[in-house]
């Protein structure tokens, strides 16, 4: 018989993933448990095991937008098992997707719309089946010629690359404009003295590890910053539904992860209740998970409120965009060695900008310098959050 391979679901308001991969080859021998298919949603990727042995059959190819239930293949069980083949799941582990080179289009032609195909019929004639959902096939990356704008000085045309965006970076790229046109977004800034948290880390740096078996890094502090000045004004851990504001009595703090994938944003749960170590310890394994596809995704709902750090990258100064259904988001940025007034003396001190955004319709400018001036006071002077001060 042919064991159907459907579509899972992913979650609530999640309708729909994306075919990122096809671990197993069309007419290859799979074993109950193997790994068969990677599919994208909009917020993580889920291996798909093969549910019975057999000789797997691709209906539906990488790349392809396919509806929750979906068939996109077969497993046909009475297929003859071929000598040589392997008999447990040794599906080699998918090593992390190679960043795509980025499509560099000039006055291109608007992308041809995508046509809808029906799903191919069950395998077995004696089942009779309601229409499945209709599988929408993706183009791979094609070369093209593009007619080159006039009067840009040259006469010749080149090539592109054509790439269809995959399912994250499709939502990404419509999270983003409805953080724009959705909400009422200003940012403030700030300058942090990071010299205390500098010499704390040098000091204690080995003995941490050794206590807890991980580094000492700077975003925990931050993470321990934002979670007080959330407390002290609690409508940057609000939200806003229709014409109520949602105060949220917890501190989930989401931390943004760059992948090759694009960018993702776990969440860490309760960071009031957890200390420097679990923060740290937390924050490795979610950005390595992030970094492997491997996030649930219950691992990336739920977050309050959001901290991004530019400055692993060498930004100095950025205007990060909100999470809706966030109202706040604190950008960090490169620590940089500038001179600063010291008891009205010139220091040269590590510095780093700090950047605020916020939703202007539930938070005042007065509330938001604030909140910044929270954060900017505790990093200045570490000790007062390790002493509740």
């Amino acid at each position: 018989m042919a064991f159907e391979i459907k579509v899972p679901a992913f979650g609530e308001s999640i309708t729909e993933g994306t075919i990122a991969q096809w671990v197993k080859k069309e007419g290859e021998w799979v074993n109950k448990g193997d790994t068969i298919v990677v599919i994208d949603s909009e917020k993580a990727s889920t291996d798909l095991q093969a549910e019975a042995s057999g000789v797997l059959a691709i209906s539906t190819k990488a790349g392809a937008d396919v509806p929750i239930g979906a068939v996109i293949g077969t497993i046909n069980t009475d297929a003859k098992k071929p000598e040589g083949a392997p008999s447990g799941t040794d599906t080699p582990v998918r090593a992390p997707e190679k960043a795509k080179p980025a499509a560099a289009v000039t006055n291109a032609p608007a992308r041809t719309p995508e046509k809808a195909v029906p799903v191919p019929p069950a395998t077995s004639p004696a089942r009779v089946e309601a229409p499945k959902p209709a599988i929408v096939e993706r183009p791979a990356a094609t070369i093209e010629r593009v007619p080159t704008a006039q009067g840009n000085g040259s006469d010749t045309d080149g090539p592109v690359t054509r790439q269809p965006m995959t399912r994250l970076r499709r939502t990404l790229a419509t999270r983003l404009v409805q953080a724009r046109n959705e909400t009422a977004m200003l940012t403030t800034f700030a300058e942090a003295d990071m010299s205390a948290i500098m010499e704390m880390r040098k000091r204690h740096a080995d003995k941490f590890f050794k206590r807890h078996g991980i580094k000492l890094g700077f975003m925990s502090f931050f993470v321990k910053a934002a979670v007080e000045a959330l407390r002290t004004i609690p409508e940057v851990n609000a939200s806003i539904d229709g014409n109520d504001i949602v105060y949220h009595h917890y501190y989930h703090v989401a931390v943004a992860v760059s992948t090759e994938r694009g960018l993702v944003v776990p969440v860490i749960r309760d960071a009031d209740q957890k200390s420097y170590a679990d923060i740290e310890k937390e924050l490795v394994d979610l950005a390595v998970r992030a970094r492997d596809n491997k996030l649930g995704l219950n691992e990336l709902r739920g977050g309050t409120f959001t901290i991004t750090n530019g400055g692993i990258f060498g930004s100095m100064m950025s205007t990060p965009l909100l999470n809706p259904p966030q109202v706040g988001i604190l950008g960090m940025h490169a620590i940089e060695d500038r001179p600063v007034a010291i008891n009205g003396k010139v220091e040269i001190r590590p510095m780093m900008y700090l950047a605020l955004s916020y939703d202007h319709r539930l938070i005042d400018g007065k509330e938001a310098v604030r909140f910044l001036g929270i954060i900017k006071s505790l990093v200045n002077e570490p000790e007062r959050m390790l002493l509740g001060l």
